[in-house]
C-alpha cells in the first residue's frame, strides 16, 4: 500500500504543513490500526480515504499521533491534492464524508480550494494563566474549537516561546477542549498577507502545528469582520517552514485556498488490521 508525505498551504517543498495520505481502502482498517500508523508517522496527521461507488466521493479520516481529529484542514488538501496529482481522479469536485460533515475540495488555479464550516468566535475573558503560559498578554482572547490570543503586532507572535506544559491544561472557553491555542496579530504594513498567526496544540499532541486549516475557520469569520473584508491572505509563521492560505467569508461557510506539493511517495509493508 502506497503512502504520500505532501506539504499542503505550502509556496514550495518543505514549506506549509506536511500531511501523509494513505492510498484509498476498500473498508476502514481498525481505529487503534489507523492510530498506530499515525503514531509512526510521526506527523501532524495522517490522512486515511474510503472508497465509495462515486468515484467523486471518499471516506476521510484524520489522526494525529495521539488521537482522532474531529477536522483538519492541511490532511483534507493534501488527500485531495494526492488524489488529483498521485492517482489521476479527474473529477470536478471531490467531496469527502467526515466528522464534521461533508466537507468538497476543487482546483483553484495551480491549488485547491476546500469549502469548510464556519467558526465564528465569541469574545471571552483573559485566562490568568494564559498570560504567564504564553510569556505576553493578549490584547483580547477569543473562544471557538480553539483559544485565539490576539497580540498586539506580529513580532510578538513570531517571537513567542510558550511554556507547552502549562499550555496544554488551558483551555478556557474552547470548544474543542485544553491545550489548542491560537496566537494572532494583524500584519506588519507592507506584507502581502493581512494576518499572521501560530497555533500552539500540546493537546493534540502537536507541540506546534506548522499551518492549520481549522484554526482558519476561526479567523477569517474574526478577522473579516474586524477589517471588513470578505477575502484576506493568512501567514502562519511556524519557525523555518511558514504556511500561506487565501480565505473567504461565505456566511456558515469558509472558503481555504492553498497548493500541496508531494514530497516523498512510500510503500507499507504491513496489512492494514480491520476492526
Amino acid at each position: 500500500m502506497r503512502q504520500w508525505t505532501i506539504d499542503a498551504f505550502a509556496n514550495g517543498p518543505f514549506k506549509g504543513n506536511p500531511a501523509c495520505v494513505l492510498e484509498p481502502f476498500e473498508a476502514w482498517p481498525s481505529a487503534a490500526w489507523m492510530q498506530a500508523l499515525a503514531a509512526e508517522n510521526n506527523q501532524a496527521e495522517t490522512a486515511y480515504l474510503l472508497k465509495t461507488d462515486d468515484p467523486a466521493r471518499f471516506g476521510l479520516r484524520w489522526f494525529t499521533p495521539t488521537l482522532e481529529a474531529p477536522l483538519c484542514g492541511h490532511a483534507t488538501l493534501a488527500a485531495a491534492h494526492a488524489l488529483f496529482e498521485e492517482l489521476g481522479v479527474d473529477v470536478p469536485l471531490l467531496t469527502f464524508d467526515t466528522l464534521s460533515g461533508p466537507l468538497t475540495v476543487r482546483r483553484a488555479g495551480e491549488g485547491l480550494e476546500m469549502d469548510f464550516p464556519a467558526d465564528p468566535p465569541r469574545r471571552t475573558e483573559v485566562p490568568e494563566e494564559l498570560v504567564a503560559a504564553l510569556g505576553a498578554t493578549p490584547r483580547e482572547v477569543w473562544a471557538g474549537a480553539y483559544l485565539i490570543a490576539v497580540m498586539d503586532d506580529e513580532a510578538t507572535v513570531r517571537g513567542l516561546n510558550p511554556d507547552l506544559g502549562a499550555l496544554k491544561a488551558i483551555g478556557g472557553e474552547a470548544a474543542g477542549g485544553p491545550g489548542q491555542t491560537v496566537v494572532v496579530a494583524l500584519a506588519d504594513a507592507g506584507s502581502d498577507y493581512a494576518v499572521v498567526s501560530r497555533f500552539f496544540a500540546p493537546g493534540f499532541g502537536i507541540p506546534e502545528d506548522p499551518t492549520t486549516g481549522s484554526a482558519h475557520c476561526i479567523l477569517m469569520p474574526l478577522y473579516g469582520d474586524k477589517l471588513g473584508a470578505r477575502t484576506l491572505r493568512f501567514h502562519q509563521a511556524y519557525p523555518g517552514r511558514g504556511g500561506d492560505l487565501e480565505c473567504e467569508s461565505r456566511g456558515a461557510r469558509v472558503l481555504l485556498r492553498g497548493r500541496g506539493f508531494t514530497v516523498m511517495e512510500s510503500r507499507l509493508r504491513l496489512a492494514p488490521v480491520r476492526s
